[in-house]
């Protein structure tokens, strides 16, 4: 009876329950999307077999506590031998550090390629669905490839007959053997997994990535107990290279998603705010529901209803909105979870997921509206059931809903909505301020009209990775002279990016180089022109040229940052450096060069070292062509697209322009202030219509107060003023307490935060103008419609 009773009141009064159920969607699809891509991210367990035993294992350093990244081949050996915590351990590793050019036809195209340990498959309890995994001698020898179920839909058509078939890259042929289940595309977006040859022995060479299966009765700690003793020993045991790091072991999940934990928490946080305001608009707008059935609800409880039962109905009523709003609010996720696919950064794993609508979706909808219902039905539903039925069966009864409590309730609620909302547009407006702050950082290169063509030629040979440097010293000579291109050179890595980093000496190499974190620097390999082409100033010396060849003296080129720290007050030219990148020769520093920012406009420039291409061969089979334009850099890709394949099919090509490269770099600053933006924005507009709503609400109830006002000589500014100064008061209290609230909860942000501080003055004032102005204009209508009340009418009508 009350479900019935509650759809027809509800049908009854179409206006009011399209608008509440708008209201109440736009908060419960928010927070619907945003959970959905909590859950898929951070929630939902890894889709693999015992995810809970699956850990990552990295270097520890000591000195400054932090772990990650890759090891060395002679650490996981010793980790794999000497622990008994373990099911299997493996590594992996990309080839090229990022995709790589596989010919499965006629031309090459770029995939993710993973070269892996004997161990790795069984880590993860992964078994190919059509073929085998390697075998014994495969494992010994690189000559089999193992690829995902959607490489082998999208270049063999799905057909089980591919098996035996050649897939070439890196210059060499490999046999398909097996095709992994849908899904697994571990690390990352792997699409071919081949067998690691020729590991790197150096201990200070960390090259792999490992990851390892607990034994299912050993613990991440007892297994971190057992390594950092393994650890300890390779302290003492390898001092060169051990003595300043131990062993890390990480749950997997939790390290995946260790750099976006908190901003999807925040942004979790941020968006039940929003939730909150969208209770406390209903709340209003039940309160003034419960004004037009004062009588119906005084007849109820006369006739012999008691408050539970009044409540319940009421309650019942909130409950059938939630839930219509739920529904509603479900179809807003659906879409909310895609853009929020689409705008944020590429490396939030799992993403793809939250689009996927599961059952715990599903309950966190259904719960959402339950307790949202309760939130903004409770409070009106008790309110209203507090009636003087002597007052109440009166002509003018509508007062004893409307006075007292409910009014005071009213005002509590939109001062909660205003003070919500201001926590929200401080934490925007700091965000904001410091995304702007990163992109007006000086990246030490001019990025406009720059085109960036990923380039890699397949060798897995000295002479192979030689004739690549060739193909590329011909190319760029090629373009050079292309109409349209004022400046063309070549780096491994794009500026604004790290590919490699490690430690240098200067002068002398030491008997057993060690890692030092005191001397590092990040390694770049550039062609000659490469630094006048993107615009980075050479200080002193002179550029690389083509006497810089392989079978030359080595050289070296360093930055301003390496200089001053190296050679403080000295020159450097003509000193030599040593660094692991590929070798240990002595290189003759020929030139210093501006500092540019590698990591990215939030890290200052740190010590860098350029080397010339035709000296480090192997790493320059992989280039990613830098060509400045005189027009719009797109125009000419595929011409240069073209002038490969002239050259040879078999090297892919993909293009982007610096400026969209260099956009990676703030994407998550990006996608954190966009969506605080949004859900501000929609917690503004929420609670500005709160404030709206309580107004008008109190200019109706004042009508015959304003009618003797105006009778006994109130003009019509003084009854703006009275109805502004009400409303203004209400917003003046929201504002303060939302800036009181704003000023600890902003605390939260500070590691997002660049250049600006969470208590940055001018962000504060900005937002307290901004609420004044937009309160302004929501109390405005309601008092310039009580100005226009005819005193004789209202008399009247009292």
């Amino acid at each position: 009876m009350d479900l019935k009773y509650a759809l027809r009141s509800l049908l009854k009064n179409p206006e009011f329950t399209a608008f509440a159920v708008i209201v109440m969607a736009l908060g419960i699809g928010a927070n619907t999307a945003v959970f959905s891509v909590v859950n898929a991210v951070l929630l939902r367990p890894l889709a693999y077999r015992n995810p809970e035993r699956i850990v990552t294992l990295s270097p520890l350093w000591k000195q400054s506590g932090k772990s990650g990244g890759s090891s060395s081949a002679p650490d996981f050996h010793d980790w794999h031998d000497q622990s008994t915590a373990f099911d299997a351990m493996a590594y992996y590793t990309y080839f090229n550090s990022g995709p790589m050019p596989v010919m499965a036809g006629s031309a090459a195209e770029y995939a993710e390629v993973a070269a892996v340990s004997p161990e790795f498959f069984r880590v993860f309890g992964a078994e190919p669905v059509v073929g085998r995994l390697f075998t014994p001698d495969e494992w010994k020898k690189a000559g089999a490839v193992v690829v995902s179920q959607s490489y082998w839909q999208n270049h063999f058509g799905a057909n089980p007959n591919a098996l035996g078939q050649a897939v070439r890259m890196m210059n060499r042929t490999f046999t398909l053997v097996g095709v992994m289940p849908p899904g697994f595309s571990f690390p990352d977006k792997t699409e071919l997994w081949t067998v690691e040859e020729g590991e790197n022995q150096h201990r200070s060479a960390h090259n792999y990535r490992v990851v390892g299966l607990l034994k299912p009765d050993v613990s991440i700690t007892q297994a971190q107990a057992q390594l950092t003793s393994i650890g300890d020993r390779l302290s003492k045991q390898y001092p060169d290279s051990n003595a300043t790091k131990n062993v890390a072991v990480t749950g997997m999940k939790d390290r995946l998603v260790r750099d976006v934990r908190t901003t999807l928490y925040l942004l979790l946080g941020a968006v039940g705010m929003v939730l909150l305001i969208s209770c406390a608009n209903m709340a209003n707008l039940l309160l003034a529901k419960a004004t037009s059935r004062t009588r119906e609800i005084a007849i109820r409880a006369a006739v012999g209803a008691g408050r539970g039962r009044i409540v319940r109905q009421l309650i019942t009523e909130s409950v059938v909105l939630a839930l219509v709003a739920g529904a509603a609010g479900l179809i807003l996720a659906l879409w909310g979870a895609q853009a929020l696919v689409a705008i944020a950064p590429s490396n939030v794993p799992r993403l793809a997921e939250a689009a996927i609508i599961d059952k715990w979706v599903l309950g966190f909808t259904l719960a959402t509206s339950l307790v949202a219902s309760f939130l903004f039905g409770l409070a009106p539903a008790l309110t209203a059931s507090r009636v003087d039925l002597n007052d109440a069966l009166k002509l003018g009864g509508a007062r004893s809903v409307s006075g007292g409590g409910a009014g005071k309730l009213r005002s509590a609620l939109v001062v909660a909505e205003i003070a919500l909302s201001v926590v929200l547009l401080v934490g925007a407006g700091l965000l904001m301020k410091s995304f702007l702050a990163l992109n007006s950082v000086t990246m030490g290169f001019r990025p406009d009209h720059l085109l960036l063509m990923e380039t890699a030629v397949p060798s897995n040979t000295l002479e192979s990775a030689r004739a690549a440097t060739q193909f590329y010293k011909g190319l760029l000579r090629d373009l050079a002279h292309t109409p349209g291109v004022t400046g063309a050179g070549g780096s491994r890595i794009p500026p604004g990016q790290v590919g490699s980093n490690g430690t240098y000496f200067i002068d002398r190499l030491p008997a057993h180089p060690a890692i030092d974190l005191d001397h590092d620097a990040v390694f770049s390999v550039v062609t000659p022109d490469a630094f006048s082409t993107i615009g980075v100033p050479l200080l002193r010396g002179r550029d690389f040229n083509d006497t810089d060849v392989y079978d030359a003296p080595f050289t070296v080129i360093i930055n301003e940052s390496l200089a001053k720290k190296a050679f403080p007050g000295e020159n450097p030219l003509g000193r030599i450096l040593y660094c692991g990148f590929d070798s240990m020769n002595p290189m003759t520093i020929v030139a210093v060069v501006g500092d540019m920012r590698q990591y990215g406009p939030a890290t200052p420039p740190g010590p860098e070292i350029f080397m010339p291409y035709e000296q480090h061969p192997r790493a320059s089979a992989y280039l990613n062509v830098i060509v400045r334009t005189s027009a719009d850099p797109a125009s000419l890709s595929e011409l240069l697209r073209k002038k490969v394949r002239e050259r040879s099919a078999g090297v892919p090509v993909k293009f982007t322009t610096m400026e969209a490269s260099l956009a990676q770099n703030v994407a998550g600053p990006r996608f954190r202030t966009l969506l605080f933006a949004i859900f501000a924005g929609l917690a503004v507009c929420l609670a500005m219509a709160g404030v709206y709503g309580v107004m008008a609400y109190v200019v109706g109830q004042r009508v015959n107060e304003i009618g003797l006002r105006m009778a006994l000589g109130a003009s019509r500014g003084d009854v703006l003023g009275l109805v502004m100064k009400q409303g203004l008061a209400l917003a003046g209290a929201g504002l303060v307490l939302g800036l009181a609230g704003a000023f600890a909860a902003t605390r939260l942000l500070t590691s997002f935060l660049f250049e600006v501080k969470a208590g940055d003055p001018i962000t504060y004032l900005g937002v307290a103008a901004l609420l004044a102005a937009v309160a302004m204009a929501a109390c405005y209508l309601p008092a310039r419609r009580a100005t226009g009340i005819d005193p004789l009418a209202a008399l009247r009508q009292e």
